[in-house]
């Protein structure tokens, strides 16, 4: 399946950039672009993962493999050949790291934004918090003011509200969802539980490295350890929670050309 996507750069390091749960390829493309700046080398596309954003819908039974093999399929359309840098934060991440296991000829490397391999338990799912409050939401408003209020009355952020409410599209004289949300919480339910520490642990695995936010707990210290002890390298953004790319963005560009 081809997702819908763009590119950023035009050098000949290819890279492709995953965004996570409910995010779509433009969360990203502030940092793509101060990336390709920095490094003209680069040539990134930013997909939108299956179900999400323009991308097309998620079958009823898809994991993480369903999605790494639609980004494959995808990057085979776009030109994008041969083994490639993989950079995925939250389930982008796991997302490339099903990719080294599922389509290993296509992945040169895998960078980790602010995600571990194994299970992510429910009561630290930051997105999984996100999902219950989108699920209460009305499906369609006549505004998007009206759905904003909706969601910072249900105990949202601003800052995650007006995020989520890039997901808007025109319904008549109204708004609603883009994606399908009971399609996402299926996703979601699945892909939290899988156990991708294989994709690390093996004897022979690409060049892998993770960064996580101080003040997240997507990658907490025995995950870190366990990580370096596999050959994954991991740095830490002292004042950046899960969104890295939002709280630390200078830092986060400068761990990404070292």
């Amino acid at each position: 399946m081809v997702l819908e996507s763009f590119q950023v750069g035009t050098g000949d390091v290819p890279t492709v950039f995953l965004h996570g749960f409910l995010g779509s390829g433009r969360n990203l493309r502030s940092l793509a672009v101060a990336w390709t700046q920095a490094d003209p080398r680069r040539r990134i596309l930013l997909p939108d993962l299956t179900g999400h954003g323009a991308s097309p819908a998620l079958s009823p039974d898809a994991d993480l493999s369903t999605l790494a093999r639609d980004v494959v399929d995808t990057l085979d359309a776009q030109g994008f050949t041969g083994a490639i840098d993989w950079v995925g934060h939250s389930l982008g991440g796991r997302v490339s790291l099903a990719a080294s296991l599922h389509a290993s000829g296509r992945v040169g490397s895998v960078t980790l934004l602010d995600i571990a391999p194994g299970p992510v338990p429910l009561d630290l799912s930051e997105s999984g918090y996100v999902l219950d409050i989108l699920l209460q939401a009305p499906p369609r408003a006549d505004n998007r003011r009206a759905l904003r209020a909706d969601l910072i009355g249900r105990g949202l952020s601003e800052g995650l509200s007006d995020w989520l409410l890039m997901n808007l599209v025109p319904d008549g004289d109204g708004v609603r969802w883009r994606f399908d949300r009971d399609a996402l919480l299926r996703l979601h339910k699945r892909v939290i539980g899988e156990d991708l520490w294989p994709a690390v642990e093996r004897p022979v695995h690409p060049p892998l490295r993770c960064i996580r936010g101080g003040r997240s707990k997507y990658v907490p210290d025995a995950a870190a350890e366990r990580l370096e002890a596999a050959g994954c390298p991991v740095a830490l953004l002292p004042d950046a929670g899960h969104f890295v790319h939002v709280d630390s963005p200078q830092a986060l560009l400068a761990w990404l050309l070292a």
